[in-house]
């Protein structure tokens, strides 16, 4: 999976590239902790994010809770097999999925 990060002011996006599960899911979750502190928006592009798995979820609710207290969290360009991950898990009530 590729990472990619683009910081403006107090927004930060990242753009996912590829796989999001167990074997990523961690490298993604020390990216957030790296880059998250003082962040006010933080959106997520999808666009090439071919698969999300249980432990993808698990960082993106992690991240989701933590922008609850400072901000909030955008998750963008999100291709149909990752919308019905969504729908199925509930994730679609609790994520602003654009």
């Amino acid at each position: 999976m590729n990472i990619n990060k683009t910081a403006n002011g107090n927004e930060l996006s990242i753009a996912l590239e590829g796989r999001l599960d167990t074997a990523t899911a961690p490298q993604l979750e020390a990216e957030l902790n790296q880059s998250i502190d003082g962040i006010e928006k933080l959106v997520f592009d999808f666009a090439s994010l071919e698969y999300l798995s249980s432990a993808g979820l698990r960082v993106l609710l992690g991240a989701q809770k933590f922008m609850n207290k400072q901000g909030e969290m955008i998750v963008r360009n999100v291709n149909e097999t990752i919308m019905e991950i969504f729908e199925i898990t509930g994730f679609c009530d609790v994520l602003t999925i654009e």
